[in-house]
């Protein structure tokens, strides 16, 4: 994609986000598209987003289990920025209409005291990390998730030029050391209006969550990016996506990691 194609469709998507009107997928529309292509419209996309009150706080990791990646034909997470406005409080309700399809993910989040940069192990990992918490992951898809005449799906490249299909972040109260925990086997059991929807443990993020911040700063190293004290990231989701249609009442039991809760109105 040229530069200009890559201009247009982060417009595309902005106008789509505030409109709450889906656009057609993008690899329809470019069939060229690439990883690069697709991570240059994320880029232009954030940056139209970034305001005087609306600032980047971080990062997520996305498609991070073997099933998820197997079903999109790659072998590599991806990633999106996580923005101020993207933020609620455990326990909030979300405005009707907020969102176009929401759905819900339930992840360990990192938060970040020292800067992490390139290649790092994961004992560097674990000693950038001020606390980790448990948290949703609220996902919502500016583009169609299926083409209706077509029958095609989306690809990874719709996803992350969507901002890795990133819509909003809520984190649990509990803060804890990440040395008090084997993240592999923390893990949740999430349920919507009380009933179980899905279960899943930290090993099913790349077999440690810890593993996929040390591969995004790595990622972020190849393009002269950080991560950086201060930024909350997302480490991937261990269970699949959970529908949130109006009037979801949404629990995830991490057990003694926390509980994290939202409704939408």
């Amino acid at each position: 994609m040229n530069p200009s194609e890559c201009l247009i469709a982060a417009k595309d998507l902005f106008e789509a986000d505030k409109s709450k009107a889906q656009i057609g997928l993008l690899s329809a529309r470019y069939p060229d598209i690439n990883m690069d292509d697709a991570y240059k419209i994320q880029s232009l996309l954030v940056k139209k987003k970034i305001s005087a009150e609306n600032k980047v706080i971080g990062w997520k990791i996305g498609l991070t289990s073997k099933a998820m990646q197997n079903a999109l034909n790659i072998d590599i997470p991806d990633s999106g920025v996580l923005l101020s406005d993207m933020l609620f409080q455990n326990g909030d309700i979300v405005p009707l209409g907020r969102f176009i399809q929401p759905r819900i993910e339930a992840e360990i989040a990192f938060v970040i005291k020292s800067d992490l940069s390139g290649k790092v192990s994961r004992s560097e990992v674990l000693s950038a990390t001020e606390y980790v918490c448990p948290s949703i992951e609220i996902l919502d898809t500016r583009i169609v998730r299926k083409d209706e005449k077509t029958g095609a799906s989306r690809t990874v490249f719709d996803t992350i030029a969507d901002n890795a299909a990133n819509a909003g972040i809520v984190l649990g109260n509990e803060k804890h050391d990440p040395d008090k925990f084997d993240l592999s086997w923390v893990g949740a059991i999430v349920s919507r209006n009380g009933e179980i929807e899905e279960t899943g443990l930290g090993g099913g993020v790349l077999g440690d969550p810890i593993l996929g911040i040390a591969w995004l700063s790595e990622r972020l190293g190849k393009y002269g990016d950080k991560i950086s004290k201060g930024d909350v990231v997302l480490s991937g989701s261990f269970i699949r996506p959970i529908e949130c249609p109006s009037g979801s009442n949404i629990k995830a039991d991490f057990s003694n990691f926390g509980i994290v809760e939202l409704s939408f109105e």
